[in-house]
């Protein structure tokens, strides 16, 4: 599969899955033998499994998602990268807004080979700047 077209599709699918915490939909984007890092400093997720439990145990942290974006994915050889955001109620029931940029290397079948997030928490529901996702 073609770079851009497995990044559209990456971001395309975190999009609706995260909107249904639809765990299967994020796993099913990763390859087998896939290295995710959700943040810079946790311990890496390896294999699909682990990439399941961690975006189950994320999905289980927020409730009300509202909105959920995903930017334009940004291209260059094997590797994408895409600005997101996400409003919802945390486990308190209080307003949160998450906005992150992803970073993805995918196969020759469009899998997500390796992965990094790096994210920011934020109290309250925001609204994205206008120059935000392109």
């Amino acid at each position: 599969m073609d770079p851009e077209q497995a990044a559209r599709r990456w971001a395309e699918t975190w999009t609706a899955a995260w909107l249904a915490h639809d765990v299967e939909a994020v796993v099913g984007l990763y390859a087998e033998d896939c290295v995710h890092r959700s943040t810079p400093f946790r311990p890496a997720h390896r294999g699909r499994e682990a990439v399941r439990q961690y975006v189950a145990e994320a999905f289980a942290e927020e409730r009300d998602v509202g909105e959920v974006r995903f930017g334009m994915p940004v291209v260059e050889g094997d590797r994408a990268f895409v600005e997101y955001w996400a409003t919802s109620l945390d486990r308190r029931g209080e307003p949160t807004t998450l906005a992150g940029c992803a970073v993805a290397r995918f196969d020759a079948d469009g899998l997500v080979t390796e992965a990094r997030d790096y994210w920011h928490v934020e109290a309250g529901h925001h609204t994205p700047p206008a120059e935000w996702g392109r």
